[in-house]
Formats: C-alpha cells, structure tokens, sequence
C-alpha cells in the first residue's frame, strides 16, 4: 500500500476524517482529553506489536500497530496520542480473543462508537459502545499511513552523496514528544511497555532498530524485504527507534558478548572514520558496567552516523543516533579538541543506557535525573578513558560549574526541577540548566559522598527501578540508605532538595576575625542583577571546604555545614598574614567571596608562589572574581589585578577560565573609544606564555595519523599552546597575525596543507579576516571540495570571519536558502557572524528579518531556538540594541525561556556599561607594570 499526499494539510483531513477538527467527540462524556494535556491513565498498555511499511520512492510509511493494554479504572474511553497521522481503522477486543483476525465471532470485540482526533493535544480519542472493566486486558488495533517528515523529529528522512549520486535514508528521532508522530501511542516516559517491531522496505535497503533481526522474508519478486526484530525489553515510547538506509557497518564485541556496531556512510566506513568510536563504546560498556554493578540489558548496540540530526546525539536504546560530526573522526584533520568533544558525546551516550534508557524518570520535570548523569559521566567516563586529561577535577571546572553558573545567576533561570503541565512545556526543561547544573549537583553529592558510598547508591537506584521509572526522591532514598549503611546519618533529601527545587545558587561571603581565630560566613542567593537581590529569603544547604594558608604554608582542610544566612565558625589561628580559601577545588554549586584585605592576600599568593593553590582553586578564583565584579560585588579591579599573574601560569586550566572571561569583557567593549587599552592589557598578559610556547609544528599532508596518536596527546600542553594563540590572535597580536597570513598562504600556493590540526580554526579565520577576498573564495571552495566532517565545521566558521559585509550577507543567505549548508550548521553560521564586530549588526538584522522562516524551521527542536537568540543577541550591548529587541520581543512572539533571558543579558549589558566601564579603564591607565596590586 502507497499513500500520497492529497491537497489540504494532514492536520485539517485527519481533522475532517473524526468529524471535529478542534476535538469534539462525545460532548456529554468525562473529555478527559480536554481537560488535561496528559493522557487519563485509565488504561496503560504492555507490549505493542508494530508492523510498518516504509516507501522510500515517495517518502511514505503505512502501519498497523496492536496495543495490548490493562484497564486500571472502568472507562469508555480510550485516549492515546497521535499526530499528524491519517488513522484509518480502529477495533478494539478483549484480549482472550484473537483480535488479529478483526471478524471472530463471540463476545470478544469492543464496538467503536466512533474516534476522532483532538489537535490541541496531539491525542485520538476512541469512543467505545461499553465500558473496558479493570483488572481486564483488552488489544486496541489502529491502521494509519503518514508522510515521513522533511523536519528533523518523528520519523524524517535526510539526504548525502556517494559517488555524485544523492543518497536517501529516513531514521526517528522520538525525544520528548514525537513518537506520536510516526504511530499511535502512550507517548509519555511513565507508559513502558515491551514492543515487537517489523518492518518492510526495499531490498537495496537495510532497517536497524533497538534489537536484533530475528529474522527476515522476502515479501514478493519486486525486491521487498520484511525484517522482524526481536522484543525489546520494557521501555519508553520515545526511546524506540528505526532507521531505514543503505549504510555499511564495522562491529566488535565486549568480552561479555555485545555486538557493537557503527553504521554509516560506505565511505566513512571504508576511510576509518568510525573506527576511533567503535573502539572507545567496547571499552565504555564495560567501564560503566563495572562502575554501576549492573550489565548491559541488551544483546547489541548499534551507532548510526546520519548526515542531519536536531541534537548532537540521541541514546535510543540499543539504537544510538549521532549527528556524523559528533562521532567521525578524521584523524589526519581533527584537532584535540574535536576529538575530546566527540569522545565525550560518545560517553554521554553510553551513559543513558543505563540513566534514561534502564531507569527513565517518571515525568519530564526530571530530566536532569537522565541529563545531568549523562553529563557528569561525560568527565568520569573520559577520566577512565584518558586519565591524563583529569577532564572531572579540572576541564568540568570551565566548561560545565563556569557556564552554568553563568545562566543560573539570571534572574530569568528556574529551578532544575521544575513544573511541567502542557506539553508545550516539556522544550523548556532541556536546557544547560537540566545538563549542566544536573551534573554540578552530582558532582557536589559525589563529593559529599565519597566515591564507594556514592557507587552504593546508584547501584541501589538502577537495580531498584530497573526497566521502570523513578523520581528525584527515589534518587535521594538511596543515597540516604548508602550513607546510614556507614553510620553516616545525613539526609540527603533535605540537603538536595533545596538545591533542585529552589533556582539559582549562593554566594558565600567569609570574613576572618583574627582577634578570635573565627570566620563569619554569611550566604545569599547570586544574581547579576542588584535590582533583582531585594527578595533575598533562599537559603541552602552548603557543604563550604576551607583551608588558611599564608606566604610560605597551607593549613588543615576543613568542611562546615552551613545552614543558616548567618554562622560563626572557630578555624583555628590567623594573623593578618592569613589567607582563606573556600571551597576546596569547586566541588560545591556556589561562589566565594571574601573581605577586600583578604582578596589583596590571595593575589598575592597568586603572584609570589601560586603552585599553593591547586590548579582548580586558582580557575576558580579567575571566574568567581571576574563574575563578583561583573555583578557589582567586588570592584572590577580586583578581577584585573588577579590575572597579572597569568605570564608565570603554566597550566591550562587557568588560562582557560581567565579567557572566558576576557572574551565577555572583549564583547562588552570592543566599540568603545578606549578599547585599545583592554586589548594592549590583555596582549601585554599574554605576550611571555605566546613566545615562550610558540607555535606546534607544521604536519607534513603524508603524516601518519591514527588513533594511537590520539590516545597518547599531550592534552594540557596542546590545549595551553591553543589557548595562548587564540588569545594573541584575537587580540591583534602582530607576530600571531603574520605567522596565520604565512601558512595561509602557504597552504595556497602549495595546494597542501600543512598547518596544524590543533590551530586550524584558529589560522582559518585570522586570515579569513586579514586578507582578501580571493583567500575567502579559496576557503569557500575547500569547505565544498573536504569530505571530513571536523574539516567542514572549521571552514565553514571560518567563512564567518571576514570583515567583507557583502561576503558575510552572502553566507547568511546561503545558509538558509540552499542545500549547501547543513540545517544543524545553519544556526552556526548565524552566531558566528554576530560574533565578528563586522557582522554583528548584520546577525542581528537577519535574524529579525528571517525569524519567521527560522522559528518555523527550528522551533520545535530543543536547544535550537535558545541556542540562535543566545547567540546573536549576547552581543548586543547599546540602549538602541537594548530597544530593537524590546521590540523584536514583542511582534515576533513564542521562544519560549530564550527570549527573557536574552534581554536580561541584554540589558545586564547596558547596566554594566553605565556603572562600570569607567571604573574599569580608569585601573587600567595608571595599572602598574610589574606589580598585582595598584
């Protein structure tokens, strides 16, 4: 059977088929689909039985799905959801009748009165002539076809070439809401049920799903192929997943016995590329096997590399779907740091099939219970992996605790538990906050723990709520139980609840009283804007470490238990030479800040011997001071004076998180008249570490490359070297500048290019932006002519750097009106531009000009809408700009969360300029030349 698209939208004939395009039905019924957004609960089902067939000739399916369900509470009623599905038959039967058949006689067929849908809830409603009885099974059986989707969510399809022939192949992507999409279903995490699945295409096809093939038919002499896979375990309707493609696969297998697999492109394959994530999977399934006590629930798990994805990945289970830049390594091209970004997508990914796929939280107000496991796993996992990055002890620090806290001090954030009531609710919980601030809080729990008590308590969690669901305060149940089972009687849901439930985070304030030996610490919810500070009534639970130290020494480690907006505590002796330092390496969820006397210690600690202070602490310090003076809590002074110290920093670490915060300040004043005395202030940081490490080596194009190369990577030195010359580059460092123009040039004239992978998005866009008009050309013809997909990326960003506005209109334009940019890539391209000073007026016009267009391409897709406006308007930082998105704000509509916290940045921006920037380049003119302290 075809179907074909008919005139008229699928919405208004489904809507025409049930007679009632807003929902009618029985009016005199219990209507429980109007009522709520969420599905009654009246029955639940137990295994669905789907059978499906794909036309990849016209981009069709067709299905007939079986339902076998358990009545919880008598009702005439069924409600499950469906969208965008012209449903054709319904029947029902009570399940001790063969209901396959449809036409046995007895008494075991349910009459339909009728069944309809009701579009404000994606649900069909089916009227039954008699009430289903509880404690009864019943089969519910529902034949519809579809369109498979042009958009990135159901079931969708995406294109790619091999051998200038275009390719077609169609893949699900079913998290949060859009298994609705592609069959009828209780399309919420709680419904698990068991599933048998098959699936007829093309013979030059092949399907995958979450379990194997048990076996296989030839349905006629056309060529058609039915594959019957085997039955899942009991699941989440949006973890199932099926993709239809003629890609080829490389496998290996754990010394338990799971088939691995990585599925792609025949050339990706054929070349290697996905040979680096095959490897890492084998050695993670038996990492996080290891590590929770509970094994691998499924016989394989396949890695399927797509062209076009909304997200960097998806954790089917069994069926892991990545975008192919997120897990194909083109080992010859790929900098250290696309590999450390792939490798711990990978980790993220495995990680849910223990956190999400085997224990799914109840309802989406949890996600971080998935999300935030997944995200912290991805430092732990890569710490078993690569030991010497130390990723959890330090990069977490910058790229995670650092970021986080940045969305978490607005006073538009929320907490990460938080009501969800429509569906339309759901997109706002996948957020930095759900992934982010999730992993800190674990990370804090971790800590607070121990690592054999913290172990104890997951494993407890994911063998008790194994192939079911669980909440937060099953989470906190355990931990509590793995701590009394030491004599240790803390409760971890008093403690933890405060930290989900209530937004944003403290900052700690200590003061030290030398004349008593004590130290007062006071807390108080952080926020950037002071305005926002007036109702000031939260108060946490806080584990704050804190060691003394002076010139020469450091004392005891300590860890109070702050419960109170005030406390006293006894820390033994001080004199005036004394410093604090407070929480020991970052591992609680808050910012320190201390008197102005001892700031001036701790800079100077920093300058004459800085080794003192761990690696972690000394980035902790850059971003808490930088962020305290941003938010008006310390002068901006203090921030500037610390990281004089930066030329005799040899780790990474710190310079990472000192960089971060330069490029905001960079932002904030790159149009002002004086700019020239930040950015000679930051060249002059950066000059000894620039010329001391120097550039890496150019790479011969012969080079061998491979994984073991990857394994063995200086990680730190690279990094730093990276980090250096980023900065020195940005900020117009002349030697940086020329040394970008020569091996541009180089690469050219030779047609080889030998500059270093580590470097090249570096050297692309420095001579993208220096030189002229032919280089962007060359660049543009690079960026069509590569197949490595590392190499696309950086070229494409690279585009983005000219200052050439009719060139950067161009881009902009062909990014979204033709298939020469990758939908996911699109949005990059947009940001990018409006990251250039050249471009960010033209960003930010085309993103109102286009918003339409955009908003209907990429609103559904979580990340994808708050990731555009973020990243275009976080630049925006004059009372005019402030103005032009007030009034963007209002026409455009929609955009969930994104919006007002853009203009809370927005307008932080602008407040800054008005209180600070005096301030801050008056320090700047008199800053002494070799001392931290003015």
């Amino acid at each position: 059977m075809t179907f074909g698209r008919s005139n008229g939208s699928r919405e208004e004939r489904i809507g025409e088929r049930g007679g009632d395009k807003g929902g009618g039905g029985d009016r005199g019924g219990d209507e429980a689909w109007r009522s709520s957004s969420r599905l009654p609960g009246t029955v639940k089902p137990r295994h669905y039985d789907l059978r499906l067939g794909v036309y990849m000739d016209n981009f069709t399916f067709s299905g007939e799905v079986s339902i076998q369900l358990d009545c919880v509470n008598a009702t005439k009623y069924i409600v499950l959801h469906a969208y965008r599905l012209e449903i054709e038959r319904v029947s029902v039967f009570s399940d001790s009748t063969n209901s396959r058949s449809g036409n046995k006689a007895g008494g075991g067929a349910v009459r339909v009165q009728r069944h309809f849908p009701y579009l404000p809830n994606q649900m069909h409603v089916i009227v039954l002539q008699r009430e289903l009885r509880p404690m009864r099974s019943y089969r519910v059986n529902i034949s519809f076809e579809a369109v498979i989707e042009d958009e990135l969510l159901g079931f969708f399809k995406s294109t790619y070439t091999m051998n200038g022939e275009k390719r077609y192949l169609a893949v699900t992507q079913f998290s949060p809401v859009h298994a609705r999409k592609a069959f009828p279903c209780f399309d919420e995490p709680v419904y698990k049920a068991t599933f048998s699945l098959s699936l007829r295409h093309q013979s030059d096809y092949i399907s995958l799903s979450n379990m194997p093939v048990h076996s296989s038919s030839l349905v006629d002499e056309e060529g058609w192929v039915t594959d019957h896979f085997a039955r899942t375990p009991r699941m989440s309707t949006y973890y199932l997943a099926w993709a239809v493609c003629n890609f080829t696969y490389k496998e290996t297998h754990t010394d338990s016995g799971v088939t691995i697999r990585l599925y792609a492109r025949p050339d990706a394959i054929s070349s290697g590329a996905g040979d680096y994530a095959l490897h890492i999977t084998k050695r993670l399934l038996t990492f996080y096997e290891d590590y929770f006590k509970v094994k691998y629930s499924l016989p394989k798990l396949d890695l399927l590399a797509v062209p076009k994805h909304p997200y960097a990945a998806m954790e089917n289970w069994g069926l892991s779907v990545f975008v192919e830049q997120k897990i194909l390594l083109d080992a010859d091209v790929s900098s250290l740091s696309y590999q450390m970004e792939l490798t711990m997508v990978v980790v993220h990914e495995i990680c849910h099939q223990w956190f999400g796929d085997l224990v799914t939280p109840v309802w989406w107000e949890d996600v971080w219970l998935k999300e935030g496991f997944a995200h912290f796993f991805e430092y732990v996992g890569t710490d078993f992996l690569f030991p010497k990055w130390n990723m959890e002890k330090q990069r977490f620090l910058t790229d995670v605790l650092h970021e986080v806290m940045l969305l978490d001090g607005l006073s538009s954030s929320h907490p990460i538990s938080q009501e969800v009531v429509q569906a339309s609710d759901i997109d706002r919980v996948f957020d930095w906050i759900a992934y982010k601030k999730g992993a800190a809080l674990i990370r804090m729990l971790a800590n607070v723990m121990g690592q054999k008590l913290f172990q104890k308590g997951l494993n407890d969690y994911l063998t008790t709520h194994m192939f079911g669901n669980a909440a937060r305060q099953d989470l906190w149940n355990k931990c509590s139980q793995a701590m009394r089972s030491e004599g240790l009687d803390i409760d971890i849901s008093e403690v933890m609840d405060k930290w989900t439930c209530q937004m944003g985070y403290p900052v700690v304030t200590i003061s030290k009283n030398e004349s008593t030996n004590h130290v007062t610490v006071q807390q108080e919810h952080f926020l950037y804007g002071q305005e926002a500070r007036s109702d000031n009534s939260s108060v946490w639970q806080i584990p704050l470490s804190l060691t003394l130290g002076n010139s020469t020494s450091t004392f005891t480690e300590t860890l109070f238990w702050i419960h109170n907006k005030t406390e006293n505590h006894s820390v033994g002796r001080m004199d005036e030479d004394t410093w604090l330092l407070g929480n020991i390496n970052q591992t609680g969820y808050f910012r320190v800040n201390y008197d102005l006397d001892n700031w001036k210690l701790l800079i100077q600690q920093l300058y004459n011997k800085h080794e003192m202070i761990s690696v972690g602490n000394r980035a902790g310090l850059i971003d808490d001071a930088f962020n305290l003076a941003r938010a008006g809590y310390l002068p901006q002074s203090i921030p500037l004076q610390m990281i004089c110290y930066l030329p005799q920093e040899p780790s990474f670490l710190p310079w990472h998180a000192a960089s971060r915060s330069l490029y905001h300040l960079d932002k904030l004043l790159d149009r002002t008249q004086d700019y020239n005395l930040f950015s000679d202030y930051v060249l002059k940081q950066v000059a000894s570490q620039y010329h001391k490490m120097g550039w890496p080596s150019n790479v011969p194009s012969n080079a061998p490359s491979n994984e073991a190369n990857i394994m063995q990577a200086s990680y730190q030195i690279d990094e730093l070297q990276r980090e250096v010359i980023m900065l020195a580059c940005s900020f117009g460092n002349k030697h940086c500048h020329r040394q970008a123009v020569a091996q541009i040039s180089d690469w050219i004239s030779s047609n080889k290019n030998r500059i270093p992978p580590n470097v090249r998005d570096i050297v692309y866009c420095t001579g993208v932006s220096l030189m002229d008009e032919d280089v962007w050309e060359f660049i543009w013809m690079k960026f069509h002519s590569t197949s490595a997909v590392s190499e696309k990326k950086i070229l494409l960003e690279a585009l983005t750097c000219s200052d050439n506005t009719f060139l950067l209109n161009r881009l902009l334009n062909l990014s979204l009106g033709s298939d020469l940019v990758a939908d996911q890539d699109a949005i990059d391209v947009i940001i990018h531009v409006g990251r250039n000073p050249h471009g960010r007026h033209l960003a930010w016009s085309y993103l109102r000009d286009k918003w339409d267009v955009l908003n209907a391409r990429y609103g559904e897709a979580l990340f994808m809408n708050a990731k555009l406006i973020n990243g275009v308007t976080e630049f925006l930082n004059t009372e005019d700009e402030l103005n032009e998105l007030k009034e963007f704000i209002q026409s455009s509509g929609g955009a969930g969360p994104a919006l007002p916290r853009a203009l809370e940045i927005v307008e932080g921006s602008v407040r800054w300029h008005r209180l600070y920037r005096r301030q801050l380049y008056q320090w700047l003119r008199k800053a002494p030349s070799s001392a931290p302290l003015g």
